[in-house]
């Protein structure tokens, strides 16, 4: 069973209308290899979208519906999308970037409303609608031995997003992929699990679309908020969730009574990525659950390469953890070269064997410069210890260099997020006269606290070194991120790097 809010279908189900829905996008001139959009929050109808392109060999372009103006418009074209399935309230939005694109019209479900405050989104009338195309259409049967996989685009934190292609999966390698996969998420078909961040993101849309495949009960949440997880997990007993560190940090913001109201003694297997966890919060969540708290590491570009459990966490403070299967890890220097253990460097990753080569639409340049002998690096500095397990410092981009010294603003970060009272901080580099760089730090703080940036300064320099202290503190109402906490730093820099901008 396949669970959103009040809605529920079988697996049966979800297989009989994602192929009426190929034979629809068949008759509107999606083919073999050709790409098509999905501009849709988190219901069951964005699975069976997904589902649909594997019957004719189409591939889905799963969409950040955030994204307006020439950002949507980028992506609607640098994929060549030639049909986009679109929720009611962002068909507009569609038709402003992309004049002309035909559109599927997909009904706003009652738990999307809800857990967005929205009004009663009425149809436009202008377009086929989902339920249409499903109903008037017999379904497709068979489907390609070797269908091309979803093309998903990068988050774009740091540049206009790219859109990775890979290489079909043949069908006999498929299950190996799959329980690959699976074990990689700390997972098995047993479990119910929770899909709680945007199936627009790779590591949610190929969890979901796995665990589809192995037939497991799936619970989607429209959206995550802290205390309504718990509450969730509690109602539905969820066994198995992929969460990120901010909602981890959210979480642990909770007052305590809170947490304590809730049972998540269901919970047997819980992993997280996507960005560096602060070892505090990591510590509490192992604390507070147990030791059933999995990390791992890779990209969009790999899969995942690196693993963790909390019993190594523990053993190795800070770390995302070590090779898994027979994928590997390196750190080299700006020439190539191999760096000693302990010594910070860029991380290049080597794919598990058998998950799918790729490259990105329209930029093979791109593809091969990230790659050295195999391994390919997705912007991330890091290194290892004696016993092979990795650490991340931060992105690349992110690294400051102020004065000659590499600064990695994910440590500052992580030790403001530490003050009672501060919801969310982005540290970031900014231009100095004299050193080259400075630090700014932006922070959300909690209702009705306050805080001068001098006190913020002053916890800095108690933790850190004090040249790690930053020259700008704003505070803010909010900060850009996304609905799985990629945080947009590059909207918060541009007021400071307007050429760069």
């Amino acid at each position: 069973m396949v669970r959103c809010g009040t809605d529920e279908r079988t697996h049966s189900d979800i297989r009989q209308r994602a192929g009426r829905l190929a034979r629809a996008l068949g008759d509107a001139g999606v083919g073999y290899g050709d790409r098509y959009a999905i501009v849709m929050r988190n219901e069951i109808g964005f699975l069976e979208a997904t589902l649909a392109g594997s019957a004719i060999g189409a591939i889905p372009v799963p969409v950040n519906w955030h994204w307006t103006g020439s950002e949507l418009e980028h992506l609607l074209v640098d994929s060549g999308s030639k049909l986009a399935i679109v929720h009611s309230d962002f068909v507009a939005t569609v038709e402003a970037a992309v004049p002309g694109l035909p559109i599927i019209e997909a009904a706003v479900p009652e738990a999307i409303r809800e857990a967005y405050g929205l009004a009663e989104v009425a149809l436009s009338g202008r377009y086929p609608t989902l339920e249409e195309s499903i109903a008037g259409h017999a379904p497709v049967t068979g489907m390609p031995s070797d269908p091309p996989l979803g093309v998903i685009y990068t988050s774009g934190t740091t540049g206009l997003p790219k859109g990775i292609l890979r290489e079909p999966i043949p069908a006999e390698d498929f299950p190996l992929i799959a329980q690959a996969t699976l074990a990689a998420f700390a997972a098995d078909t047993s479990m119910s699990t929770a899909v709680t961040a945007p199936l627009y993101h790779t590591a949610p849309n190929t969890h979901a679309v796995i665990a589809l495949a192995l037939g497991m009960e799936i619970e989607i949440l429209p959206r995550f908020d802290a205390e309504d997880f718990l509450r969730f997990v509690q109602e539905r007993r969820v066994e198995h969730a992929q969460m990120v560190p901010t909602m981890f940090v959210r979480l642990m913001k909770l007052p305590a009574e809170t947490r304590a109201k809730y049972d998540v003694s269901s919970l047997r297997s819980v992993v997280h990525a996507a960005a560096p966890c602060p070892p505090d919060v990591k510590r509490d969540m192992i604390e507070w659950w147990g030791p059933i708290v999995h990390e791992y590491y890779g990209g969009s570009e790999t899969g995942v390469c690196v693993h963790c459990t909390s019993e190594e966490w523990m053993s190795h403070p800070g770390t995302v953890g070590r090779p898994l299967f027979d994928a590997g890890v390196k750190i080299l220097d700006p020439y190539g070269d191999s760096l000693p253990v302990g010594e910070s460097g860029d991380i290049y990753i080597k794919s598990f064997t058998g998950f799918p080569d790729f490259t990105y639409i329209g930029n093979d340049a791109k593809r091969r410069d990230m790659e050295r002998d195999g391994y390919v690096t997705v912007g991330d500095v890091g290194y290892l210890d004696e016993d092979g397990f990795l650490y991340l410092n931060d992105r690349r981009n992110d690294m400051v260099i102020s004065g000659g010294v590499n600064i990695y603003p994910a440590e500052i970060e992580s030790c403001l997020l530490g003050i009672e009272g501060v919801v969310d901080a982005a540290v970031f580099g900014i231009p100095d006269a004299e050193y080259g760089e400075a630090l700014a730090a932006h922070l959300q703080l909690e209702d009705g606290v306050n805080f001068t940036e001098e006190e913020i300064r002053d916890h800095v320099r108690e933790h850190l070194a004090k040249y790690k202290a930053p020259r700008v503190v704003s505070f803010d109402e909010k900060l850009p991120r996304d609905e799985a906490g990629k945080l947009f730093k590059r909207r918060l820099k541009e007021k400071y790097w307007p050429a760069k901008a």
